[in-house]
C-alpha cells in the first residue's frame, strides 16, 4: 500500500497589543506580551507537552516504523525558546529518535514568497539557522507559509537546494491525477508533494463534528481507508496544524486516544510504513505527473487560494506598504528593525483583516480583534509609528 506521511505545523505569532493612534511616536513597544505568553503557555499545555509526549511514545511502542514531520515557525520557535524551554527539550528528544523531520519555511510565516523574493530568502535562511542552533537538526524539504505555492517558486527552491516542496491537493493543480503520489513542479526541478485534504480534514475539522455521516471517527476505520490504497509508490500526505490535538480538538473530543491507536491499526497490514518527506524523495518514478498551479495555492479554505490574506482592500492596502518598507529597512540593516519588519510581514496579521470570513466561526476562533477593521486599524497605527522610527534612522 501506499506509503503513509504524517506532517504538522507548528505556529505561534507575535500578536499585536491594542496600540492607539494616541502611542504613534511615543510608545515604540508592539507585541501583547503577556497575551502572547499566555497563549504559549495555554497551548503548551494543552498540546505540545502532551502531543509530544504521545508521539515519542507511538514512536517507542512501534519500535521506530511510526514516523512524523513537523515544521515550526521562527517566531513559534523563537517564544518556546524564551518561555517554555520544557517543549523545546520535548522537541528535541523527538529529533533524537530519527523518526522525525523538521521542515524549512519563511522564519516569520509571512507571505514574502508573494512578495520580495530577497526577503523571502533571507528569511528561509533565518529559519535554517534557528533550526539548527535551537534544535540541532538540518531542515533539508520546503514548506512555505500556509502550503502557499506558485509554479515560479520552485526556481528559487531550486536555487536554494530545495528539492521538495509541500502543497496543497487541490484538484485544480493535480489535474485527473490522484493526490497520493509524489509530483514534480512544471520546470521539473523539484518534486511536489500534495496534501491530501480530504482525508487530512477529517481529522483536523471534521473529527469532532456530530453532524458527520462518519461521527464518531474510529482508528480503526480511518485506517481502513488508508489500506484501500495500494499503490506502493504512492503516499497519502496527511498534513494538519499539531494544534489539532488538545487546541482545536479537545481532549475530551478523544482525538488523543485517537490517535493513540491509529499506527497500530495502520500497521496490521504488513505492507503499510510511514516515511518523511525524505524519505519519499528517494522514490524513484520514471515520469511523475506535474503540478501545475500558475496562481498562488494554499490549503486555506475551499477555494484553495490566498485570498484569506489578499483579497481585501485593507489586506492589500496593509500589504503593500509593509513591503515598501524594504528599500529602506535593507540600507538601514541594523538587526532590531530588520526583526521588528519580519514580524510585522506575519501572515496572521493580514489574515485577522479578512472581511469574506468574518461571520466563519472558524475563521473568529484565530482572531483577538472585535472586527477586521480593528485589525486593520491597529496594525496601521503600528505601522505609522515603525514608518516613523525608520525615517528618524534609530
Amino acid at each position: 500500500m501506499a506509503a503513509i506521511c504524517f506532517y504538522f505545523q507548528v505556529h505561534q505569532p507575535y500578536r499585536l497589543k491594542n496600540y492607539s493612534f494616541f502611542k504613534i511616536g511615543k510608545d515604540h513597544a508592539y507585541e501583547a506580551t503577556a497575551q502572547n505568553v499566555e497563549i504559549l503557555n495555554r497551548v503548551s499545555d494543552l498540546c505540545y507537552l502532551p502531543a509530544n509526549a504521545m508521539m515519542y511514545k507511538l514512536i517507542q511502542e512501534n519500535e521506530g516504523r511510526f514516523k512524523i514531520t513537523y515544521s515550526i515557525t521562527g517566531t513559534c520557535i523563537e517564544q518556546l525558546h524564551r518561555h517554555r524551554p520544557d517543549v523545546i527539550d520535548s522537541f528535541r528528544r523527538l529529533a533524537e529518535t530519527g523518526c522525525v523531520e523538521f521542515l524549512s519555511e519563511t522564519y516569520y510565516h509571512s507571505l514574502a514568497s508573494l512578495y520580495s523574493p530577497t526577503e523571502f530568502v533571507r528569511q528561509v535562511k533565518l529559519h535554517e539557522k534557528a533550526m539548527q542552533n535551537i534544535l540541532g537538526v538540518k531542515t533539508k524539504v520546503f514548506r512555505n507559509t500556509e502550503l502557499m505555492y506558485q509554479n515560479g517558486l520552485s526556481d528559487l527552491l531550486d536555487e536554494m537546494g530545495y528539492k521538495m516542496v509541500l502543497a496543497e491537493g487541490g484538484r485544480k493543480f493535480l489535474g485527473a491525477e490522484s493526490a497520493n503520489q509524489i509530483f514534480q513542479s512544471k520546470n521539473e526541478k523539484t518534486k511536489v508533494l500534495p496534501r491530501n485534504f480530504i482525508l487530512s480534514d477529517d481529522i483536523a475539522f471534521r473529527f469532532s463534528d456530530p453532524t458527520w455521516s462518519e461521527y464518531p471517527l474510529l482508528a480503526d476505520t480511518f485506517a481502513s481507508w488508508l489500506h484501500n490504497v495500494e499503490d506502493p509508490n504512492g503516499c497519502i500526505n496527511l498534513f494538519m496544524d499539531y494544534e489539532t490535538f488538545g487546541e482545536h480538538r479537545k481532549q475530551e473530543t478523544g482525538i488523543f486516544d485517537f490517535m493513540k491507536h491509529l499506527p497500530k491499526q495502520i500497521l496490521k497490514d504488513k505492507k503499510a510504513h510511514f516515511a518523511t518527506p525524505s524519505d519519499l524523495l528517494k522514490i524513484k518514478k520514471t515520469k511523475p505527473p506535474v503540478y501545475d498551479s500558475p496562481a498562488w495555492s494554499s490549503w486555506a479554505d475551499a477555494d484553495k487560494d490566498v485570498s484569506a490574506w489578499t483579497e481585501d482592500h485593507m489586506q492589500r492596502d496593509a500589504l503593500r506598504k509593509i513591503y515598501a518598507l524594504e528599500p529602506v529597512v535593507l540600507k538601514l540593516g541594523k538587526p532590531d528593525i530588520l526583526d521588528v519588519w519580519g514580524k510585522l510581514q506575519t501572515s496572521d496579521h493580514f489574515y485577522y483583516m479578512s472581511t469574506r470570513y468574518r461571520n466563519d466561526a472558524t475563521h473568529q476562533s484565530f482572531t483577538h480583534y472585535n472586527s477586521p477593521y480593528d485589525a486593520y486599524l491597529n496594525f496601521m497605527n503600528v505601522l505609522s509609528d515603525f514608518q516613523g522610527i525608520l525615517s528618524s534612522g534609530l
